[in-house]
């Protein structure tokens, strides 16, 4: 038997290692190519009724850490994430946009019927979304507390993906802004 199981071990590490770093990038520009035309910096105005009718608007949330969250009622991932959105707004300021998923009662029927209970602005002609550069939903974006956009992401994103955005969001504003509050 040929000493050198160790370094042999050792090549298999590193060449496992150079594949994840490789796999690692390619994510990191799928995820840059994704994100390209989303509008950064100052959040754009963002206002209009829920499905009741209620007027609604990102100005509502100044001086708090917000998730706002573009899906549609015929988006597949969107329907997946559904729950993760759901769960992070029991803890965390949320606005949602229901972006071309019909008028206000066909959004509200939807909601309805899936027991969903956020914040959600009717975008009938998606002209709220593309203030924000949304061509393609899910979309997020973490704004912090002075209406800056710190966080953007397009595709599937997790619960914990986003709670750890929006309290990365509140520590770069420096923690004024409590979680909840």
């Amino acid at each position: 038997m040929r000493g050198g199981g160790s370094s042999g071990r050792g090549r298999a590490w590193r060449r496992r290692g150079a594949q994840l770093a490789a796999l690692a990038l390619i994510l990191l520009a799928l995820q840059a190519w994704l994100q390209r035309g989303l509008v950064s910096g100052m959040a754009p105005a963002l206002y209009g009724q829920d499905p009741q009718g209620v007027p609604l608007a990102l100005s509502d949330y100044r001086g708090r850490t917000v998730l706002v969250h573009f899906w549609a009622t015929w988006c597949p991932v969107c329907r997946l994430e559904q729950g993760a959105i759901e769960a992070v707004a029991r803890d965390w300021p949320v606005l949602t946009v229901a972006m071309q998923s019909g008028d206000a009662r066909a959004v509200g029927a939807y909601l309805r019927a899936r027991g969903l209970h956020q914040p959600v602005l009717v975008d009938e002609t998606g002209a709220l979304a593309a203030r924000f550069g949304v061509g393609a939903v899910p979309a997020s974006f973490i704004v912090d507390p002075a209406g800056r956009i710190r966080f953007r992401h397009r595709g599937y994103t997790t619960p914990w993906g986003l709670r750890a955005r929006l309290w990365a969001a509140r520590l770069l504003h420096g923690g004024a802004a409590l979680a909840g509050g």
